[in-house]
């Protein structure tokens, strides 16, 4: 689902309690645009009078990460449909992949391609004039590239030029480092991707204050293999070698400091290969009373700047809603994006592109995640929808990609402290229903929240908590508040889910629009909530939650009376 409600609940306790989850119906949001390139039927007809040049052939020259290419395209015979693909690895024969079932062959062409690009995108004379020049961005992703022109359309390609291969100075070098909340909250993870396995480099973090000392603190390593993954495309023409995800545990910070990062590994040789230096800031102590400023959203997504995949409108807001995020780091401490984090849906290049996306974001303030549909549905995987929504993920890869503090990373929920405010974080993918261990870890925290279908079994918390359905006001609660506020945030960059014709007098705000919340503790009596959309960075619903502290005493465990939400 992606949109914005005012209708995530807000408890007041000491500080101030949200608990999390991805709200959702259970829908696909369409195709993954590479599930309509028909990799199994591509025929090759490799011929001289096509070619394709790509440059430079050397990236990253500058220590740089993401570069730009030149694919200039010949052919004599254009059609309106050709299109580029880009390839990572550079060779992507047979040899690449396994069939699926040992009594038939694997076909010609295995490997989705990274991105793809119509060669008439920036060049409308090409089926006329046989002559294209396209500009594409590529990211380091531990192996070298080529591009391949296919005529024939998307549905059946015809491979007739491939491309001079183009490489990064190191592709192996550690990159996309992804900050979250430890389990305690002077702790801080750092997560990164590498080319470098154990046996090769050790991992590792150089960290300190600004001007202090600095110390060096081992990372653990993790990986998986198509074997891993739980069913197609994830682990046939979607498979990519995802490199090594290194997380490092950085303890005992001081409070709202200053800290800064780089990430090493130190080869056998004894050479240390350095990425470039981060900082970050540490978490408040639990209770202090601070400006604390929260992001929230989810169903973001990525999104190509150089047009690529964008012919069928999959994440148009993804770019967006990072820009706007990244323009206003200066003002955010911590960031949620709850479910459907970069729709890969199997196709794994993708989670590279993501974090590539985000690192502005992630490597300064802790990215906190939750599991959605799109990382984790598959048929008989242990997920409470048995739908195909991660294209045979089934949540290994973004269990893999990013660290949150759970207890066991296939029981996606959790919570965290940060200052005033205490986080409880729910997986919609996993029963949640009364009797259930998630269930009882939400019971554990006044206040929960669950998507439609979860109501019959979680509205008896929302009544045992007070969350009630009872106060007219829209924009300044004060006082006790005999109610609790819900806010759906699903419109994070994805594809938008028209709202239902049907109104309630409790639904205060909706927006067809792509957005994301922010809010700002001032103090422990003071709570600002905006909403923000994407386009422009601009609030375009607010409200304001003021209450002493003899309030908070007032409104005490089971002393509401039962209700439904039709009351």
């Amino acid at each position: 689902m992606g949109e914005m409600s005012q209708v995530i609940g807000l408890s007041l306790l000491v500080g101030w309690c949200l608990v999390l989850l991805s709200l959702k119906e259970v829908t696909s949001h369409g195709d993954h645009p590479f599930a309509k390139i028909g990799i199994h039927q591509v025929t090759f007809a490799l011929t001289d009078a096509v070619y394709v040049k790509a440059s430079p052939a050397i990236l990253g020259s500058k220590d740089q990460n993401t570069e730009w290419v030149t694919v200039d395209i010949s052919n004599l015979n254009p059609s309106i449909d050709d299109w580029i693909g880009v390839f990572s690895p550079a060779n992507f024969s047979d040899s690449t992949c396994l069939p699926e079932n040992s009594r038939f062959s694997p076909p010609y062409l295995c490997s989705a391609p990274i991105k793809f690009q119509y060669a008439n995108y920036t060049n409308p004379n090409y089926k006329v004039t046989g002559e294209a020049s396209l500009k594409l961005q590529l990211i380091n992703q531990r192996s070298d590239f080529s591009f391949a022109l296919f005529t024939g359309g998307l549905s059946t390609p015809k491979l007739v030029a491939i491309s001079n291969t183009v490489a990064f100075v190191n592709p192996n070098a550690p990159l996309y480092p992804r900050l979250a909340q430890g389990k305690m909250w002077d702790e801080m993870t750092v997560t990164w991707t590498s080319g470098y396995g154990i046996t090769e480099a050790e991992p590792f973090v150089e960290w300190g204050k600004i001007g202090g000392d600095q110390r060096h603190s081992s990372a653990g390593t993790l990986t998986f293999d198509r074997r891993s993954m739980c069913g197609a495309p994830a682990r046939t023409v979607g498979w990519r070698d995802p490199g090594y995800i290194h997380t490092s545990f950085l303890k005992d910070l001081w409070p709202n400091q200053v800290y800064t990062y780089k990430l090493g590994h130190k080869l056998l040789n004894g050479t240390i290969i350095w990425s470039q230096i981060y900082k970050f800031k540490s978490s408040p102590y639990p209770g202090q009373d601070s400006l604390q400023r929260v992001i929230i959203f989810g169903d973001m997504g990525k999104e190509e700047a150089d047009g690529s995949n964008e012919y069928n409108n999959f994440q148009p807001g993804s770019l967006n809603t990072t820009k706007q995020l990244i323009d206003d780091l200066e003002n955010i401490d911590i960031v949620f994006h709850i479910g459907d984090i970069c729709y890969a849906n199997g196709y794994l290049s993708q989670w590279d592109q993501f974090t590539s996306q985000i690192e502005p974001i992630a490597s300064a303030v802790p990215y906190m995640t939750a599991s959605g549909n799109h990382e984790r549905d598959w048929p008989n995987s242990g997920s409470f929808y048995e739908n195909n929504d991660s294209g045979g993920e089934c949540g290994v890869v973004a269990q893999t990609m990013f660290q949150v503090p759970t207890v066991n990373k296939d029981k996606f929920w959790y919570s965290t402290d940060y200052g005033m405010f205490r986080f409880c974080i729910a997986d919609s993918e996993h029963d949640w229903r009364e009797g259930t261990e998630q269930y009882n870890f939400i019971e554990q925290f006044e206040g929960s929240f669950g998507e439609p279908m979860g109501r019959d079994s979680l509205q008896k918390l929302w009544q045992k908590y007070k969350n009630i359905c009872m106060n007219d006001e829209k924009t300044n609660y004060k006082g006790s508040l005999n109610g609790t506020i819900h806010v759906v945030a699903g419109g994070g960059g994805a594809d938008l889910t028209p709202f239902t014709p049907f109104q309630t007098t409790w639904s205060v705000f909706r927006d067809y629009d792509y957005g994301f919340l922010k809010l700002t503790a001032f103090d422990h009596s003071s709570l600002l909530f905006e909403y923000k959309k994407s386009r422009d960075g601009k609030v375009y619903d607010s409200f304001t939650i003021s209450r002493d502290y003899r309030d908070i005493l007032a409104c005490t465990v089971d002393s509401c009376s039962s209700t439904t939400l039709a009351s």
